[in-house]
């Protein structure tokens, strides 16, 4: 067997078992198997109500999309048709690390390990990054399976950590009995939200989007709920996650019709006139 194709061999059973035991950890924190539900875990740390920057209980749905993009891109990538394919060679190990971070994540929060867990989710986050960066470098247009199973399921995982490593901090120091970070105004969640809008602007900016546009607005608006209409009320906080959201998607705009219009003059075709549809 030549070494490209065992090494390709070897990243797609990878993949394919880090994505599975993320599944299987994600059952295990959801309260099944023995485990604790996440908003009970670690004392309540990441409780709808914990801190001023906890998302209202509503916004942890995107979770099951991610897990589903996540189970369909292992599967795909096992196609034997896709083994020697330059873009899973370029992302499948990141793909695989984010999902053995976030396995480990949950493990850390069911342990009440909650420092540990947010060293953890910023190293996903770095993780994502990097994988984004890479899939934004593809020198062509993407299929539409490309687009919805690693544009896709990539952006909205980098999207919703974006904003859930906040909210990882907030657990972590509200924990340990921060109350800036439990009560209003929450001026550190402030000044943390802004860090976060500024990694959604520079994804916004090397990318062009939408996927993670839509997660990292899907978090906001859920901060934004929870801090106008339950406890701890932060009303600053609530409004500084909407202005956020409104910057990123203008920048996100931008940037997507300067690309869409960059890819029609070099070839003088539409995405569907190429035959393949623009990311």
């Amino acid at each position: 067997m030549p070494q490209t194709e065992k090494s390709d061999r070897v990243r797609r059973i990878v993949v394919a078992l880090t994505v599975a035991g993320a599944v299987v950890a994600a059952v295990f924190g959801s309260g099944l198997l023995g485990g604790t539900p996440m908003p009970d875990a670690a004392g309540g740390a990441f409780a709808a109500d914990a801190t001023v920057l906890a998302p209202a209980g509503s916004a942890f749905a995107i979770w099951s999309v991610i897990y589903l993009g996540l189970v369909a891109y292992a599967l795909w990538q096992l196609v034997p048709a896709q083994a020697a394919k330059p873009l899973h060679r370029t992302v499948g190990y990141g793909v695989a690390a984010s999902a053995l971070l976030n396995a480990v994540w949950i493990m850390c929060v069911q342990a009440w390990r909650i420092a540990e867990s947010f060293v953890i989710i910023m190293i996903l986050l770095g993780v994502l990054l990097v994988s984004f960066v890479r899939v934004c470098r593809r020198p062509r247009r993407g299929t539409i399976a490309e687009i919805v199973l690693v544009d896709g399921t990539i952006g909205l995982y980098l999207g919703w950590v974006t904003v859930a490593a906040a909210a990882n901090l907030a657990a972590w120091l509200g924990a340990i009995g921060m109350t800036e970070w439990t009560e209003a105004p929450g001026t550190p969640g402030v000044i943390t939200l802004i860090v976060v809008g500024l990694i959604a602007v520079f994804t916004a900016w090397r990318g062009g989007r939408w996927a993670p546009f839509v997660a990292t607005a899907w978090g906001l608006a859920w901060i934004a709920v929870g801090r106008w209409s339950g406890d701890p009320a932060a009303p600053g906080v609530a409004a500084t996650a909407v202005v956020l959201a409104v910057i990123v998607l203008a920048v996100t705009a931008w940037r997507f019709r300067a690309r869409v219009r960059r890819v029609g003059a070099n070839d003088g075709l539409s995405p569907v006139q190429h035959g393949t549809v623009d990311r």
